[in-house]
């Protein structure tokens, strides 16, 4: 799998007299698991919501390798993206909503039973999507992002609503994935169970981006990323 890193330099949006998201920059490299945490309302969503093209940003640039989202010649073989799970109509089976999306971008029909074997849907695959829980959703949202067989994978909350061994199962996906050569980026507010997951952090609370850098490095002298994330707000920088 050939690396595409993520850049995202001086990225802000304004509702209003809001700062949705204010001058954030960072990156996320290949081969590893970068985790955008911060607590609900920190502008996570927002910021993936620019990175791929879905708002516009008021100032900043966020790019995959040389060119933003939108400039790709093939998004979705580039990026698998995960940002809204309602995207399947309650009435249809997760089959059939993988061969539409499969059709609609382009890609093998053959991808549809491999991206469903890789998210562990086969046992639901025919069932309406109308009966699934949270985190059958979740996993079919993450077997839609892999149709494309993408080198980049941008994900908003993706252990929301999975159980206890659907998160370590998503845990080993998504180290394989890196391993492979492939970009993760992951935003949570579940400081606790990403420290499991990552290898480098972005933090961020009321917009701004309060510390980056590798997980062991953030994490230096034994105290967790709550306990960072806590210590940081104390110290003012997050107001």
């Amino acid at each position: 799998m050939t690396g595409i890193g993520i850049r995202v330099e001086g990225l802000t949006k304004v509702y209003g007299s809001v700062r949705a998201v204010d001058d954030v920059t960072f990156s996320a490299e290949p081969g590893r698991i970068t985790g955008f945490l911060g607590p609900n309302g920190a502008g996570k969503s927002t910021t993936l919501r620019m990175l791929l093209g879905l708002v516009r940003a008021d100032a900043g640039t966020a790019r995959f390798g040389g060119g933003s989202y939108r400039d790709l010649p093939n998004a979705t073989a580039t990026v698998g993206a995960v940002v809204d799970l309602a995207a399947a109509h309650p009435a249809t089976t997760a089959r059939g909503h993988l061969r539409t999306y499969a059709a609609l971008g382009g890609h093998s029909a053959a991808r549809v039973a491999e991206v469903i074997t890789a998210a562990g849907i086969e046992d639901f695959a025919d069932r309406r999507v109308g009966g699934y829980s949270t985190g059958m959703k979740q996993r079919l949202a993450l077997a839609t992002a892999l149709l494309g067989d993408p080198q980049v994978l941008v994900l908003d909350e993706p252990s929301n609503g999975l159980d206890p061994a659907g998160i370590v199962w998503l845990r080993s996906f998504l180290r394989d994935f890196a391993s492979s050569g492939g970009t993760v980026l992951i935003s949570s507010h579940l400081l606790t169970e990403v420290q499991h997951s990552v290898d480098d952090v972005v933090l961020i609370n009321n917009g701004r981006i309060a510390r980056t850098g590798p997980l062991a490095e953030v994490t230096a002298g034994g105290i967790t990323l709550e306990e960072t994330f806590l210590a940081i707000t104390r110290e003012g920088v997050l107001s």
